[in-house]
């Protein structure tokens, strides 16, 4: 039977806190489940199911939102194809709705890849690939990217993770997000300005109960300590569960959502590190240039804490 993300790729193994397993699709190179001892780190949605909300999608070549779909460089103007309608916008990038193909597969681990071709808007060659791998304390997912067009490209990485603990109100957990500045925008959804957060409602750097909070937004200036970014949930009782990102993930959107199949009576929260903000390829922002034959690898990943064994 076909799916509508595709194959299902279950990886498997043993940690001292327990069995870890994760569900990743061929479509988006996403991530449908992931749990210890049968609890849920994220909130899985059905096989049968398009990823609500993004669930758990690789956003490529750029991520969130590029205004009208337009962009310039080099003096030459851009027209992507306009995937949000309802604000006239080309959102998260080309391989949404792209079945990647399988480069191997372990017990724990699997390697997607797709190629994004020339087309409206992007005239680029791109290799991607995507490594997931289940460790010790959670999930690492690596991501590979080559320009095999014969001139520059610009390239951006974003990935849309819901995380949780299951059996706790996902309103219970506390929010830290490791960002001082919060990216302000208009009606639709794109940056008009970036401020201090401190002494405002957007410091979310101490925590704040999930509960309390209704955010679609974009944040800047992420902390990065011994090379790595960090923002967090917790429990009442300790457990945690965060993501984890190289430094060259600067920008974090958390999204907060009570409508998530599933998770009625709750919310559900989206920790979405990415490189570059929306309107990057105007911007300049984050964005990278590969120049023909350069490759960029870079990796985050889910982890969790404070969890025993059965």
């Amino acid at each position: 039977m076909t799916l509508p993300t595709g194959e299902q790729f279950v990886l498997e193994t043993s940690t001292a806190s327990g069995d870890l397993s994760a569900t990743i699709t061929g479509v988006a190179a996403g991530i449908r489940a992931l749990s210890l001892n049968g609890i849920d780190l994220v909130p899985p949605f059905a096989e049968d199911a398009t990823p609500p909300s993004g669930a758990g999608i690789v956003l490529v070549p750029w991520p969130n939102r590029i205004r009208d779909g337009v962009w310039t460089a080099d003096g030459v103007e851009h027209r992507l194809a306009i995937t949000e309608p309802k604000h006239h916008n080309a959102i998260h990038g080309l391989l949404r709705y792209t079945e990647y193909r399988l480069v191997d597969q372990q017990r724990d681990s699997v390697t997607l890849s797709a190629t994004v071709f020339p087309q409206l808007g992007y005239p680029y060659l791109l290799e991607t690939a995507v490594h997931y791998e289940l460790v010790a304390d959670g999930l690492r997912v690596t991501h590979h990217l080559e320009n095999m067009g014969g001139e520059a490209a610009p390239v951006a990485i974003g990935t849309h993770p819901y995380l949780k603990i299951g059996g706790v109100p996902t309103s219970d957990l506390m929010l830290r997000l490791d960002a001082a500045s919060h990216i302000e925008v208009d009606e639709r959804m794109l940056p008009t300005g970036e401020v201090p957060v401190d002494g405002t409602e957007w410091d979310l750097r101490d925590g704040r109960r999930v509960g309390d909070l209704q955010l679609d937004d974009a944040f800047g200036e992420v902390a990065s300590r011994d090379g790595e970014v960090l923002h967090s949930l917790t429990a009442p009782d300790g457990r945690s569960v965060s993501i984890w990102a190289d430094d060259e993930f600067e920008y974090v959107q958390v999204f907060t959502s009570r409508a998530f199949p599933g998770e009625e009576g709750d919310v559900a929260i989206a920790i979405e590190p990415m490189t570059a903000p929306a309107e990057a390829f105007n911007s300049g922002r984050g964005l990278r240039w590969l120049d023909p034959g350069e490759a960029w690898e870079l990796s985050w990943g889910i982890r969790f804490e404070g969890f025993t064994a059965e």
